[in-house]
């Protein structure tokens, strides 16, 4: 080992956690140092208000994310009203209090490294 860390290789394929309900699936894969990874997946009529909201029980996501956008497309407005559209190939950082929901007829997949271990975690 050269650095501090180890060297990892995690799939998920293996997640070590998922989240689903209506619309939505969430894998977690864990990393040294406690940092986790998500890949989420937003099906066609996912609304984050509808679908996400009576697990997290708060009026908006109130995670923070960064993510890296694989496929489909979303639209995410936050409490201040502005707002953006995002598809495959782009990367978003997205802070506390918005709204998201699917655009089209085609499933989004985001990989999460920033807000992952508390979206969609059950209130509590």
């Amino acid at each position: 080992m050269t650095g501090t860390q180890p060297l990892e290789h995690v799939s998920f394929e293996k997640p070590d956690e998922v989240r689903e309900g209506t619309n939505w699936r969430m894998e977690l894969v864990n990393l040294a140092g406690g940092a986790q990874v998500g890949r989420i997946a937003l099906q066609p009529g996912w609304k984050w208000s509808n679908d996400v909201k009576p697990v997290a029980g708060t009026d908006l996501c109130m995670a923070p994310h960064q993510q890296y956008m694989v496929s489909g497309h979303i639209h995410v407005e936050m409490s201040d009203g502005t707002e953006l559209d995002a598809g495959p190939g782009e990367v978003t950082s997205l802070p506390p209090g918005h709204d998201a929901w699917v655009v089209g007829d085609e499933a989004v997949v985001a990989i999460d490294w920033q807000g992952a271990s508390v979206w969609a975690a059950e209130k509590g």
